[in-house]
């Protein structure tokens, strides 16, 4: 039968396809909260069961990872997923229930119906539909789905060096993706790794009244001063040692970014802002997802509340990820960290890891690389952009180092979907391309 019949097939399902996503969506997994996670562990076991999967729940020392298999062939292709979402606060800025999918005007709103429960319905209706259209799946395919990614997935390395013969592949597809402002379909290559710290700073056994502030420490000047250390004002990160193993691009990577096509003004357009940092263009712009980060992601001290209170604060608090290139450590990088601060005298300001991913990459001239491109530009009709590495992080690097496999992804977001925001959201169509790809994919991989 022809690919166009299992084109056929994905839209005449496409309701069952959306009921089984609002199914996942109605299903709080909430891991930094650890609301939800067994019963959602449950939920997609089940879901997959009822899609002709051999499903296990393997409990981990954090929350438990999901694995299925089924069908059979000369290829093994590995599916990466997470059924874990991102808290939804703050609900008052949800236009409709977070834990409930809704429809309007063509969108799909819900937690996690982008990140990454969308791709998980959408990865079974692919199947499902070149099971329809061939008999049989035409190769075997895998998936591990885990509860942890949204919080820096810290026992998936184990679980993968542990589990190398369980999990092993030919290629795999890793979560997320979709289309930029222009429609066209994103390929992923690499991920930035990641150390998320905290600091807390204590510089007296109470809060004091501000009329002492001439004789008494102030936790927010301390805090204040000791972040001010850790990059100049050009963004260069002054911790010594942290750009040792910080590798550039390759030439191939070089070429991927200079054929990237980075939307600059719809960006700045859709973020309110004027330029990037450090009035950043054109290749430049794109170069620097190959330059690690240190970004405060919160900052808290003091009285927060509505009208004044004239308090001395006695502990401080921020929160910092750092993003990491390819071959840099989160371990090596956090005790570097730990030494430069008390090289500098902030012995006193405590700081806790909560989290570290290493970064990984798949090299563009992959066989893998090229058949997901050309798939994906034979669905969406437009030249994909193909990014060797993008700014985010995820659990990748086990995948590679351990299972030695390629890794790709095809996706069902767009650059609205406000991921990790209120309202979460995918267009009913980029749901469907997104579901075509994968199903082409599979087809043109497994040779059918």
């Amino acid at each position: 039968m022809t690919v166009a019949t299992t084109d056929d097939y994905i839209e005449q399902h496409v309701g069952s396809a959306l009921q089984q996503l609002a199914r996942l969506v109605r299903q709080p997994s909430v891991s930094s909260q650890n609301e939800g996670i067994e019963a959602a562990a449950r939920l997609v076991a089940g879901m997959l069961e009822e899609s002709g999967f051999d499903a296990q729940i393997f409990p981990t020392e954090g929350y438990p990872v999901v694995y299925a298999e089924a069908g059979d062939g000369d290829k093994t292709l590995l599916c990466y997923n997470h059924y874990d979402v991102q808290p939804a606060e703050p609900f008052e800025l949800w236009n409709s229930p977070p834990f409930e999918m809704v429809e309007r005007n063509g969108k799909l709103y819900g937690r996690g119906v982008s990140d990454d429960k969308g791709e998980i319905a959408s990865r079974l209706a692919a199947l499902e539909a070149v099971r329809a259209v061939h008999g049989a799946l035409p190769c075997k395919v895998k998936f591990v789905i885990e509860g942890g990614e949204e919080i820096s997935s810290p026992h998936i390395p184990e679980f993968v060096s542990e589990h190398r013969e369980l999990l092993g592949a030919d290629a795999c597809i890793w979560e997320s993706g979709g289309v930029d402002y222009e429609g066209r379909p994103g390929l992923t290559l690499g991920m930035r790794g990641i150390l998320y710290v905290q600091y807390t700073a204590h510089t007296m056994s109470r809060d004091a009244h501000s009329g002492s502030a001439h004789l008494l420490p102030n936790a927010a000047w301390r805090l204040v001063r000791m972040l001010n250390r850790l990059k100049d004002e050009d963004d260069r990160i002054l911790i010594p040692g942290f750009y040792d193993h910080a590798r550039p691009p390759t030439a191939d990577q070089e070429r991927l970014l200079e054929q990237l096509d980075l939307d600059e003004r719809e960006m700045r357009r859709s973020y309110g802002i004027e330029h990037f940092n450090r009035n950043l263009t054109g290749m430049a712009a794109k170069e620097a997802v190959f330059s690690p980060t240190a970004n405060i992601a919160g900052l808290s001290a003091g009285y927060e509340g509505e009208g004044p209170k004239t308090v001395i604060p006695a502990g401080a608090l921020a929160k910092m990820d750092f993003r990491l290139v390819p071959d840099q450590d989160p371990e090596d990088i956090l005790q570097k960290l730990r030494a430069y601060l008390d090289d500098l005298g902030f012995g006193d300001i405590e700081v806790a890891s909560l989290g570290g991913e290493r970064p990984a990459v798949t090299p563009p001239s992959d066989p893998v690389v090229q058949i997901a491109a050309e798939t994906a530009r034979a669905v969406y009709g437009k030249e994909p952009r193909i990014a060797p590495l993008v700014g985010g992080s995820g659990p990748m690097y086990p995948f590679r180092a351990y299972l030695d496999v390629p890794i790709v992804n095809c996706g069902v977001g767009y650059p609205e979907s406000f991921v990790h925001a209120p309202n979460e959201n995918i267009r009913r169509s980029d749901f469907i391309l997104g579901t075509r790809h994968m199903a082409r994919f599979v087809q043109r991989w497994a040779g059918v």
